[in-house]
């Protein structure tokens, strides 16, 4: 239990002074620190424990450990390594006596911040070395903090080449526009991925994937997915090949048999004006010409990770002579509309693209604007929302050029 009678209760005091907890048995030392520090005028609230033990529910309101290395629960550095797994947040001073002082210089190069020798330490010098240490631990928190940022920004830009590629393209004619929002107040990428490759055949085949879940892992096997597409894209291979090499991967390197992962995939013809879409538990894509905005639509099946499949049937959907394709993941159409339980929805979703669309100075539809609608889309659905959707977003826009315009 804390011990009573040496500045036991930090709540009695004015709230400016620092917490520090002492851990010491011997009651003549504790009374030499209570005694030293009341010397000198230092503004700290001491509480006492004798034991780690009793140390432990006290470690949360304080702001130092001054910690003896002999005590009837430990011994050594065994009571710093206990302080550092339970409160690794604390600044530890370790108190020596005269015979073990090479003690304290062992303790500092495990982790304390400091140490003193009993008997040979004064007031004023006890209250530099405990602000010293707090000072001190709360460096190195920043710096771990400012690590740990960097490290999360080199692992975002890792991810972030896996999961959002450039686009392969040849034709002149074609213009991609994407963005990607990780969900909430994330610092890291989700499983949301997307690519786009124009083959040596003239067709070009677009994908939006969502990865369900959250996080590094999510986010590595969307790299994995999307790679693997990429891949079999690039040999030529079957659209039903393709995705069920897809569907394999997923099985060999998803970290749980729950797992699973939407698709959308288009492939759009050597001549532009129409495309075959593939829908596996993904919304459907929108299609934006001068005649309006309409959702397309195709054969949905199951995702890959829901059931194992050869069969992928796909829809041929009529694109027109310039036009642009809006895919996404459903975080976009997920988030609300107001304070009720409403969701934004396909629906919602395009109303918003009819209104950035009206506010274009130039209604035309090759993709020109793509960048400002994708944004504008995004920037409504989060104002709608109160703010972050809570979900990861990957949005990408295609868009072909009218021929005649090429032409010209």
């Amino acid at each position: 239990m804390i011990a009573e009678g040496v500045r036991t209760d930090s709540a009695e005091l004015p709230g400016a002074r620092m917490p520090i907890l002492l851990i010491e048995d011997d009651d003549g030392d504790a009374l030499l620190v209570d005694e030293l520090l009341l010397d000198a005028g230092a503004p700290f609230a001491m509480r006492r424990a004798r034991t780690l033990a009793d140390a432990k529910a006290a470690l949360p309101d304080v702001a130092c450990v001054l910690l003896d290395l002999e005590l009837p629960d430990s011994r050594g550095l065994r009571g710093l390594t206990w302080l550092q797994q339970v409160a690794p947040s604390l600044a530890v001073v370790v108190l020596t006596g005269l015979s073990d002082e090479h003690m304290g210089e062992d303790a500092v190069r495990a982790g304390a911040q400091d140490y003193l020798v009993k008997g040979q330490v004064d007031g004023f010098l006890l209250q530099r070395v405990v602000r010293y240490a707090v000072e001190r631990r709360r460096a190195e928190e920043t710096q771990r903090q400012l690590a740990e940022a960097r490290l999360y920004a080199a692992e975002n830009a890792r991810l972030e080449r896996g999961l959002l590629p450039s686009p392969v393209l040849s034709d002149s004619r074609l213009a991609v526009s994407a963005r990607y929002r990780p969900g909430g107040q994330q610092m890291l990428l989700g499983g949301d991925f997307y690519d786009v490759v124009e083959s040596s055949d003239g067709w070009v085949h677009a994908v939006v994937g969502d990865v369900c879940g959250r996080g590094p892992d999510e986010a590595a096997l969307g790299v994995c997915l999307r790679v693997a597409w990429r891949a079999m894209v690039l040999a030529e291979r079957p659209v039903a090949e393709i995705l069920s090499t897809v569907e394999q991967v997923l099985q060999h390197e998803r970290q749980h048999e729950r797992l699973f992962v939407t698709l959308c995939m288009l492939s759009v013809a050597p001549d532009r004006t129409w495309a075959r879409l593939y829908l596996a538990g993904h919304p459907a894509p929108v299609l934006m010409t001068t005649a309006g905005v309409r959702e397309l639509e195709a054969p949905v099946s199951l995702p890959p990770g829901i059931s194992s499949t050869s069969e992928w049937p796909g829809g041929e959907v009529q694109l027109g002579d310039g036009w642009s394709v809006l895919m996404y993941t459903d975080g976009l159409i997920e988030g609300r509309t107001g304070t009720g339980p409403e969701r934004l929805g396909s629906d919602g979703l395009i109303k918003l693209i009819e209104k950035a669309r009206a506010q274009r100075a130039d209604d035309t539809p090759d993709g020109a604007d793509n960048e400002e609608i994708v944004a504008s889309v995004i920037s409504q659905a989060r104002e709608l929302n109160g703010g972050d959707l809570d979900d990861d977003i990957a949005v990408v826009a295609i868009s072909c050029a009218p021929a005649e315009r090429q032409s010209t």
